[in-house]
């Protein structure tokens, strides 16, 4: 009997220490993934905004050539870092105001939708001088976006295709 009750208690002290052991080694792997994810590349607020200025001006000039399919593109794409910002840059203060864009956007969006060039020339206004107007609530009047006057894309073709 006294044999059984040691070998329990040894195996009992065993599987504790199996225990801990498995518990220091999955520590261990939750702090190197926690550290790769902490080196990983992340855009900062600028490169988000950069790419947003690309898809501003490539916007421009598929509205101007009527190339509506690509005008939705650029716009959603416009959409999507707007997203990214919310869930990248929640520590930025100017993350707080950047749904001010969201009604502009949508008056986009109805024009490419309506496939009216009037109206996408006024939306298009709207969006650049609702961005200008975030900018300079956060500080950064010193970046002032206007409506493209030349294309810079000259590797793209926007007009349409027949």
């Amino acid at each position: 009997m006294k044999r059984i009750w040691i070998a329990s208690l040894v195996l009992t002290f065993y599987s504790c220490n199996q225990n801990t052991n498995n518990t220091i080694a999955l520590q261990n792997k939750i702090d190197s993934l926690e550290t790769q994810l902490n080196n990983c590349y992340k855009p900062g607020f600028g490169e988000f905004m950069s790419g947003i200025q690309g898809h501003h001006a490539k916007l421009w000039f598929a509205g101007q050539h009527s190339n509506w399919k690509l005008a939705d593109f650029e716009i959603h794409e416009i959409m999507e870092a707007i997203e990214d910002i919310k869930t990248y840059e929640t520590d930025r203060k100017e993350t707080e105001s950047i749904g001010m864009i969201n009604p502009a956007i949508d008056s986009v969006v109805q024009a490419i939708q309506e496939q009216n060039v009037e109206q996408f020339n006024r939306s298009f206004s709207y969006l650049t001088h609702t961005c200008v107007n975030c900018h300079t609530d956060n500080h950064y009047e010193f970046i002032q976006i206007k409506i493209p006057e030349q294309q810079t894309f000259s590797n793209q073709e926007f007009a349409v295709k027949q």
